[in-house]
């Protein structure tokens, strides 16, 4: 309001406000003041994050409402009472003319804020246009703070792009910058603390928001982290953590540590409901208005709008549609079992709302920590999205990651992901050389295979011949370490687009890095009679053998107890080998994977062995 009152355009709007419409009125009560215009169903990015698992089908050019006709619709709602309206999509910002659109919507005499709710992809390169065209606020969909993340669920490049967008929106005055942060379980709960550092020196409003129910997304309340957990898991290293005053029709419950820039607020839409106040309206890209976001209830107002419909009877149709808008959530008593829009033509956006679909769909799903959890692999897994602790270990790959590192013996550029102290990964072009932890073995060193005491008989089975575990309650506690391998001959092609880093899937070689580590951690779940194993130590690494056209494994395990890790070894090596053959299968079939073995292992009573 003091904005308003200091501004020429803000006293003039408030000294000719009209009193408020009827038709933006519902039968509850609930004034109709804000709306949200989604400029397109397109994104920038490939996560599939807010799409169905088969995708959507994009409505044809024709049929998506022209920029003129969004003007035409966009007057006639200020007109009526609507003083705010938000852009989104898709992603609003890949539309060419979003710069002139803005620049008209400034012109509507009554609209007191024009928003946008962006990926922040194109943000830097437009934002000195959108606002010099009048644009007053901003939104930023960012759900994770470590680059390699980020880039392993979209798919694309841009973490770097989306940060240099959020520094553009405060060098130019917006205050504060929102950055929309979607809170799913198991997947970025962790990085809760890191966000609300994030607020420390930049005059940002970092907003969690609950995870909500949309077709194809598979929502349950297992992955939804609520509010109030969210709050107690901050107030623990903040407890000094001041709440807000906020509006009557706020979405948000905000807060702020003392001598912070920023603060932080929480969309509580599935815990604490913000029916009651709800002032929103929505107008998707084929321009059906839709009252509640949580509803499948739509109007065509484009139909109406080309069939030549007067001013007056639109209204009428907006109003009759407001009038019909039920009391909370579209009316429902269980919104988790609604029908509804895939999210993507709704007009929302959010990196982590489909992260696990992300990793199903490069073709591998290993939970770690296998201890905790037993999952299939396949799409049941959405049900039971693994802990944060889980996902943790290996996901949650920390934010000073290299990229494009260069191996002193290449001549090939290759990615570097650094992984937690629990799960090391490297990449090289070249092999790498043999330390004393991983005992990584050269097959072409001479050494000669050393072949230790055998058993008399198999272990796994009974006297009756009968597949039992074998009792290890007795054995002592000893140091264990397994090194295995693998080979994967991809042909000159394939060989060629992982080494140039351009198989559409993306990053061959550190997503084989990732589920070799998995495989390991979740080998007592695939190979029946193998024991639950705690490891100390994992490591997986990929060369590239330019002579064979291949990709070669190596992985080592290690741990303290009383069996042996081979299996786990051997798993990790398997798993990194049939992930490369996925990832690459669209390229070619004829791939071959071979020479999986064991290389050596320390031990156990059957003493080491080296190949």
């Amino acid at each position: 309001l003091q904005e308003l009152q200091s501004s020429g355009r803000g006293r003039f709007l408030l000294e000719h406000a009209a009193p408020f419409s009827a038709f933006l009125t519902d039968s509850f009560g609930r004034q109709h003041n804000y709306l949200r215009i989604s400029l397109t169903e397109k994104c920038n990015l490939r996560c599939q994050y807010c799409m169905p698992e088969e995708g959507v089908q994009l409505t044809p050019k024709s049929e998506l409402l022209t920029a003129q006709e969004i003007i035409t619709l966009a007057r006639l709602f200020v007109k009526e009472g609507v003083e705010k309206i938000r852009l989104t999509g898709g992603e609003p910002l890949i539309r060419p003319d979003v710069v002139d659109i803005v620049g008209q919507l400034y012109k509507l005499e009554g609209l007191k804020t024009i928003a946008v709710t962006t990926n922040g992809i194109n943000l830097a390169r437009l934002l000195p246009r959108l606002k010099e065209a009048g644009l007053n606020a901003i939104n930023i969909s960012l759900d994770t703070l470590v680059p390699a993340k980020f880039e392993f669920i979209v798919r694309r490049k841009g973490f770097h792009k989306v940060m240099e967008g959020i520094h553009k929106a405060t060098e130019l005055g917006y205050r504060p910058v929102k950055v929309n942060c979607v809170v799913m379980r198991g997947f970025n709960e962790d990085e809760l603390l890191g966000f609300v550092d994030f607020t420390k020196d930049l005059p940002l409003d970092v907003r969690f928001i609950e995870y909500m129910p949309f077709d194809g997304n598979k929502w349950n309340f297992k992955k939804m982290v609520s509010y109030k957990e969210m709050l107690d898991t901050i107030k623990q290293r903040w407890p000094e953590l001041e709440k807000l005053p906020c509006e009557t029709s706020s979405t948000a419950k905000s807060y702020k540590v003392p001598h912070f820039q920023g603060q932080i607020s929480f969309i509580t839409s599935m815990s604490e409901h913000f029916c009651g106040s709800c002032n929103r309206l929505r107008i998707t890209a084929d321009g059906n208005l839709k009252v509640c976001l949580f509803g499948n209830s739509e109007v065509s107002l484009r139909d109406h709008l080309r069939s030549g419909a007067s001013e007056e009877e639109l209204v009428q149709v907006i109003g009759a549609a407001v009038g019909r808008k039920k009391k909370q959530h579209a009316g429902m008593f269980n919104i988790s079992q609604m029908k509804n829009r895939p999210m993507i033509l709704i007009g929302g956006l959010s990196l982590a709302f489909q992260l696990l679909r992300c990793i199903l769909m490069s073709g591998f799903f290993f939970p770690p920590e296998p201890e905790l959890m037993s999952l299939p692999l396949c799409q049941d897994a959405l049900q039971n999205p693994p802990n944060s602790k889980q996902w943790g270990h290996w996901l949650t790959l920390r934010a000073s990651c290299c990229v494009f590192q260069k191996h002193p013996s290449s001549k090939f550029d290759t990615k570097c992901l650094e992984a937690s102290p629990f799960d090391q990964v490297s990449v090289d072009c070249q092999p790498k050389a043999a330390s004393p932890e991983s005992k990584f073995c050269n097959r072409d060193s001479g050494s000669r295979t050393e072949v230790p005491r055998a058993s008399d008989k198999l272990t796994h089975t009974d006297e009756e011949g009968r597949a039992t575990m074998v009792d290890v309650g007795g054995k002592p506690d000893s140091r264990r370490s397994a090194v295995a391998a693998a080979v994967v001959r991809l042909g000159e092609k394939a060989f060629g687009m992982v080494r140039q880093n351009q198989v559409k899937k993306g990053d061959v070689l550190a997503v084989a890095q990732i589920a070799g580590i998995q495989g390991a951690k979740l080998t007592s779940q695939l190979i029946p009679l193998c024991h639950n194993i705690p490891l100390n130590h994992v490591e997986v690494s990929l060369s590239l053998d330019e002579a064979r056209y291949a990709v070669v494994i190596h992985s080592s395990c290690q741990t303290w107890g009383r069996t042996g890790v081979e299996m786990e070894a051997l798993t990790a090596a398997s798993l990194a080998a049939l992930t490369v053959y996925d990832m690459c299968k669209a390229v070619t079939h004829d791939i071959v994977i071979e020479e999986v073995k064991l290389l050596s292992k320390t031990g156990g009573q059957r003493g080491d062995f080296s190949r």
